[in-house]
């Protein structure tokens, strides 16, 4: 039931990543992208009704998080505490911009929401891949099962680790590079004329960014967490999860030749749950790697009760139904091309 769960969290929050980080993307190339307030209209209608909806799975796998693997919640959550905070104020920030920008109409508060919605959407992304980084490099997890970081020490990735270093870093930028393509992608999809254009080009811009990191953070990876080489000499089957995400990743490539912009969308999807299933399989069977082996957080070690997790597996099931029923409908509903008035007196993106 342990290794069932491992995989359940792992789903929603590969789930979360692939809705939410079309449009966290979306937000980090807004400025970059979108020249007058009718485009920058545009690419907020282009997320404008799935955006909120998205986020509710990173609150579903936390407390999927919290109910299966409680030791790694409270462990986790306390020795992470700090960006946790930040990242809760960055979304904060990021969904009162994008609401205030379409219900109110300033010509003096908008640059501002623009640039809220932006920045908050930019560290977000680089917030989440150092988050991820620091789960694979492993924490200062000391006997009491317990640890803290600082922001960051020397760097480094000796004993006195922060939750920034060169590693984390690295990371950070890769996601802000793979979000920043996968929205670019999206953007293309939902929009027309020069918008959709420029958001083609980007996309194809970032893409060389993403191969370079991509093959230098795999490298490093290796070295940096040994249980993943181990990993995956023991179960060889596991090599089909990177060679999803460089068929997503050529994929891209094949079809932003080919203009298909429904395909290039679906492959970028597919690059990020070749990548983030890697990582799964990589760490596997730790929940939380600790600087010193001895002290990891494994799935035995961290899991509830079994008569819990087996009850569990039956109202996870009703409920992910329940979820993935409302978003087809959403997303059907939100099909074609989004088509944004201008009327001056139009408050919001109309669809």
């Amino acid at each position: 039931m342990g290794t069932i769960w491992f995989c359940l969290v792992a789903i929603m929050i590969a789930m979360y990543v692939l809705l939410d980080g079309f449009d966290l993307g979306a937000g980090a190339i807004h400025l970059l992208i979108a020249k007058t307030d009718q485009e920058r209209r545009q690419v907020l209608a282009s997320i404008g009704p799935v955006w909120d909806g998205n986020e509710v799975w990173l609150l579903a796998a936390g407390g999927t998080l919290y109910f299966a693997f409680p030791a790694l919640y409270a462990s986790g959550f306390s020795g992470f505490y700090l960006p946790l905070m930040m990242v809760l104020w960055l979304l904060i920030l990021r969904g009162t911009s994008i609401e205030f920008r379409n219900h109110i109409k300033s010509a003096v508060w908008d640059p501002l929401w623009d640039f809220l919605f932006s920045a908050s959407s930019l560290l977000l992304a680089v917030f989440y891949g150092a988050a991820l980084a620091n789960v694979v490099r492993g924490v200062p997890l000391d006997g009491s099962g317990y640890f803290f970081e600082p922001l960051w020490t020397n760097f480094g990735l000796g004993d006195n680790t922060g939750i920034l270093d060169w590693y984390t870093i690295l990371v950070g930028v890769l996601t802000l590079l793979v979000l920043m393509m996968h929205g670019a992608l999206w953007v293309q999809l939902k929009t027309t004329g020069a918008l959709s254009e420029r958001a083609r080009k980007l996309a194809w811009q970032v893409w060389w960014g993403v191969v370079i990191l991509t093959a230098l953070v795999t490298a490093v990876s290796f070295s940096v967490q040994p249980q993943i080489k181990e990993n995956f000499l023991t179960w060889p089957v596991g090599w089909i999860l990177p060679l999803l995400a460089v068929a997503g990743l050529a994929g891209v490539a094949f079809e932003l030749r080919k203009r298909d912009e429904r395909k290039a969308f679906f492959a970028s999807c597919l690059y990020l749950v070749g990548m983030l299933t890697s990582v799964v399989f990589g760490v596997y069977p730790m929940v939380l790697p600790a600087r010193n082996p001895a002290y990891s957080l494994t799935i035995d070690g961290a899991k509830a009760g079994a008569y819990g997790l087996k009850i569990g597996v039956i109202w996870w099931t009703i409920g992910m139904l329940l979820a993935a029923g409302y978003f087809t409908y959403l997303y059907r509903s939100f099909a074609g091309k989004v088509n944004v008035e201008t009327d001056p007196q139009e408050h919001g993106p109309s669809y």
